[in-house]
């Protein structure tokens, strides 16, 4: 049998457990807003019994382990998710500044592509799609009447408005191909730095475990550091026995226990590319997640695309149009003079020798047939010729395809990504309801354990009453 002592054992054991889930409790609602705590839970059991003549007699109970509620594969699931979540994310913003560097959005009441070729579909004041109408308009204007000064004025007023046009479209498009290329530099380092903060806190945890004891706090944080990486690039984890997580990236492997074995870089693999190998051999990586593989697939990709369609619109307008005015005459009989210069979106520009004198505009088929159209015509009539260039295209339809393009693959990385967050979200609440903190349950928790810590104290007031009354039968 116990006896008084033996009884007096077991209510101060049971203090001290109560004590502990009173802590425990008291830990997780000092947590209650950070996203990235586990709730935990005391693990209490029977003490060892001793035996009795009437049979094993109870000793009460202790506290055993301070056990995480956390479920792995959910948080196997989370970090896989978010690795594409992302992806799509980045991909996201880099069409979304691609479009706001058009200046110009697809017209919704086209339908799709076609439509918006058909129907040049694309809205924007100013943009380059009404810069072009009203370059081919002036072109018309000036056929009416030829040798107007004024009207050769308003035409070289509107052939600058769309060089201008085409160079701030393709320098934009060119500081977002930058942007991104940063944007890569800059995520490679924060994946580096988390590397080895999952390193070091690996190393805290096998510390405190291999003793025995179970590091729950330093665990979500190394969890959140994994999520954190996640975002950034896709990767494999194994954890091992001794509590450690070990990474791998595209089958490399990063990190072992508390060591980083291999760190990535970003280099220039050409034409202003940014990619992404393994510091030390050099071997690049072949990502299927993350922030740096989502930008850079919107940049070869949508936006890529966006760039050579521009250039090639610019080339051709520069190629049709010096073709057809170059064999025409000017008011004083000049001809062979091109009407714009340059190569692509980012150098085309008027003449210069034109913009010093308007009457050099070789309007006319004959020389000093100064009231001639024929070549002014001709030009004007390449608002709406097909261009073999241009995929057989007028200006126009291949301007609308290329901003219908760009618009569909922003609408389909919008529905992905919309997708993706019920996704994420709905996995979210699922380890909420299982590791998250409740309020409610917790205070339950403590006013059980408040209760159980005043019985278990009472017991042994009672205990130190009886002990009294014996000392006093033995005075």
């Amino acid at each position: 049998m116990l006896g008084l002592f033996g009884t007096l054992n077991l209510a101060t054991r049971s203090l001290s457990t109560q004590r502990q889930g009173t802590e425990v409790a008291g830990h997780n609602l000092a947590n209650v807003n950070n996203p990235g705590y586990s709730r935990q839970r005391l693990t209490i059991t029977a003490s060892l019994p001793v035996p009795d003549t009437l049979g094993p007699q109870g000793t009460g109970a202790e506290g055993v382990a301070i056990n995480q509620l956390r479920n792995r594969l959910l948080d196997r699931q989370i970090l896989a998710e978010t690795s594409v979540y992302g992806s799509l994310d980045s991909q996201q913003r880099a069409l979304q500044y691609a479009q706001a560097n058009l200046g110009q959005l697809i017209d919704r009441q086209s339908s799709g592509a076609e439509g918006a070729a058909a129907t040049g579909g694309v809205g924007g004041q100013n943009g380059l799609s009404e810069q072009l109408a009203s370059l081919f308009n002036a072109f018309q204007s000036l056929s009416t009447n030829p040798t107007s000064t004024a009207e050769r004025q308003v035409l070289l007023l509107k052939a600058q408005n769309v060089a201008t046009q085409f160079n701030q479209v393709s320098h934009r498009l060119n500081d977002t191909h930058t942007l991104l290329n940063e944007g890569i530099e800059s995520d490679v380092s924060s994946v580096n730095r988390l590397l080895g903060d999952i390193a070091k806190l690996n190393d805290q945890v096998i510390a405190i475990e291999v003793g025995g004891g179970i590091a729950n706090d330093l665990r979500d944080v190394r969890q959140q550091r994994l999520e954190e990486l996640g975002k950034l690039v896709d990767f494999t984890t194994i954890e091992q026995s001794g509590g450690s997580v070990d990474i791998a990236i595209d089958g490399v492997p990063m990190t072992q226990g508390s060591r980083v074995l291999e760190q990535l870089e970003s280099y220039d693999a050409g034409n202003g590319q940014i990619m992404v190998r393994v510091q030390s051999s050099g071997a690049q990586l072949q990502l299927t997640g993350g922030s740096i593989q989502g930008t850079i697939e919107a940049r070869d990709g949508a936006l890529g695309a966006l760039r050579s369609s521009i250039d090639t619109l610019a080339s051709s307008l520069i190629a049709e149009v010096n073709s057809v005015h170059s064999a025409g005459y000017g008011l004083t009989g000049t001809t062979g003079i091109q009407f714009f210069t340059g190569s692509d979106a980012g150098s085309i520009e008027v003449n210069a020798v034109l913009l010093a004198d308007p009457g050099k505009i070789q309007a006319s088929a004959i020389n000093g047939a100064t009231g001639d159209n024929q070549v002014i015509l001709q030009l004007a009539q390449l608002g709406d010729k097909p261009i073999a260039a241009l995929g057989n295209q007028s200006f126009s339809s291949s301007y609308g395809q290329t901003v219908a393009s760009l618009g569909q693959s922003l609408s389909s990385i919008n529905s992905q990504i919309d997708n993706q967050a019920s996704v994420q979200d709905m996995l979210s609440r699922q380890r909420d309801s299982f590791s998250g903190v409740s309020l409610d349950e917790e205070m339950t928790d403590l006013i059980k354990f408040q209760k159980a810590f005043e019985a278990s104290a009472r017991l042994v007031g009672i205990v130190d009453e009886m002990l009294d009354v014996v000392v006093s039968m033995k005075r």
